[in-house]
């Protein structure tokens, strides 16, 4: 009998261990839907979102195998509202209006019955004799009976009490690694993951949150924004590109209030501009000053307005700011893929580039060749990011060769990112002046350039 358990229990071992593959296996090639919940693959962000991800990949594995879903039905499934919970709560709801309703109504009872005792001359029935502010502390002690009784039934039945499990007192601890966990982090750290301790990744979210060193902020701070959308195809020709600009002006001191801003506006590729409603646009057109239609009213106090607004829409392909040529090619071996970078508007000065290429799932890293800056093989998003710090007029050019087992549609789309404090339309704020005495008033500006979208199909 003893040899009999011991195999039953070698077998369900068995099954279990199994059942754990299949679905460690499963949501590994599955964790291309995390950034779907999460916004990076990092502790952190994966222990806010715990609860979503261990609802989306129940979805995914039912008694360890995969379900035949996609990323569109595992959000539909996980947001399905449930009607058996609207009914549960509906008539929760009908059962505390009733409960509330029958207490006043018995209150009113026990009250009426208390003060027809009284013009009786009788004690209450019921009450005993504590007289009225007896019956009065015993009629509010029956009220709350009857709310405890009715709306809340169940805090009225006492529960059981587990029986305590005899043995060796040992409780869990908190916090003590296990041979598994010790076994996973250098599974990870054997693929390249950098493995942060808690106190580590604290340090590391609140680098993230530091903003840049602040500037020498003016009473009157001009802001000057700008975002590319960009989408080019493999082959060089532009789909689309915008360029979406914005000034915006804020003003910290009353006695500023009455100002006009000089734009210098030496744009080339068509800008199309638009003022604010409030903003003289016949000032513009003739002057290019940025001042309001009433000289007399002044710019709102510590809030940022948008005074002047500018639109570029083109598919020339000789105002693409920075151009990516992919080019991969078959070999014996899988594909020699070979990437490079152009600056073509040599004022911009691009900063933190991030060149992205998705690469062929379960084929390893990739074998890097020549190389201009540097590069992070992401083995879990299966991509490869190309670093550059700066990319200016010095630094036109630059490129990155590599291979690895694939075809040449793998490696598509690239995206790119990156940040710049050079804005891309020549459109310049050169002074700021008083409306009465047209003298020159202190001013900063601010100026940034960003991608909205970057993507080579």
């Amino acid at each position: 009998m003893k040899e009999l358990i011991q195999g039953s229990d070698v077998r369900h071992l068995q099954r279990e261990q199994g059942c754990y593959a299949s679905i460690d296996s499963t949501c590994c090639g599955r964790l291309s839907e995390i950034p779907e919940y999460c916004r990076a693959l990092e502790e952190t962000e994966i222990s806010d979102h715990c609860f979503d991800l261990i609802f989306a990949f129940d979805e995914i594995v039912a008694l360890g195998y995969r379900e035949n879903v996609n990323l569109a039905q595992i959000r539909t499934f996980t947001e399905m509202d449930s009607h058996e919970e609207k009914v549960f709560r509906a008539v929760r709801e009908t059962q505390e209006r009733e409960a509330k309703a029958e207490m006043r109504r018995k209150a009113k009872e026990l009250q009426q019955a208390r003060r027809d005792a009284e013009r009786q001359g009788k004690k209450a029935p019921g009450f005993g004799g504590f007289g009225s502010s007896g019956s009065s502390s015993i009629s509010s002690n029956a009220a709350a009976l009857i709310t405890e009784n009715i709306l809340e039934p169940e805090k009225t039945k006492s529960a059981p009490v587990p029986p305590r499990p005899s043995g060796t007192n040992k409780a869990l601890k908190l916090g003590a690694k296990g041979k598994e966990v010790d076994n996973f982090v250098d599974k990870l750290k054997s693929e390249g993951e950098t493995i942060a301790t808690p106190a580590a990744g604290k340090r590391q979210s609140e680098a993230a949150k530091v903003l840049p060193p602040p500037i020498n902020v003016e009473s009157v701070h001009l802001k000057i924004e700008e975002k590319i959308s960009l989408t080019c195809s493999r082959d060089g020709g532009l789909q689309n590109m915008e360029v979406h600009g914005l000034i915006m002006l804020r003003v910290s001191d009353d006695t500023f209030g009455r100002i006009r801003v000089h734009v210098e506006n030496e744009d080339k590729k068509g800008v199309q501009l638009q003022t604010h409603p409030n903003v003289d646009k016949k000032l513009f057109t003739s002057d290019s000053l940025i001042g309001l239609k009433n000289p007399e009213k002044s710019f709102p106090l510590n809030s940022d307005v948008g005074v002047l607004k500018w639109r570029l829409q083109t598919t020339d392909e000789a105002l693409i700011p920075l151009t990516i040529n992919c080019w991969p090619s078959e070999s014996g071996n899988g594909c020699d893929v070979n990437i490079e970078y152009e600056l073509q508007e040599d004022k911009l000065e691009l900063n933190d580039v991030v060149i992205t290429i998705p690469l062929p799932s379960g084929v390893g890293a990739p074998v890097i060749g020549d190389i201009d800056g540097d590069y992070h093989h992401d083995c879990r998003r299966n991509t490869l990011e190309w670093t550059l710090p700066v990319i200016d007029s010095k630094n036109k050019t630059g490129s990155l060769e590599f291979s690895i087992a694939g075809h040449p549609n793998d490696f598509f789309p690239v995206t790119v990112s990156f940040v710049s404090k050079k804005n891309y339309c020549n459109l310049q704020v050169t002074k700021v002046t008083q409306v009465d005495s047209n003298s020159p008033v202190r001013y900063s500006t601010e100026t940034s350039f960003v991608v909205d979208k970057y993507e080579i199909l």
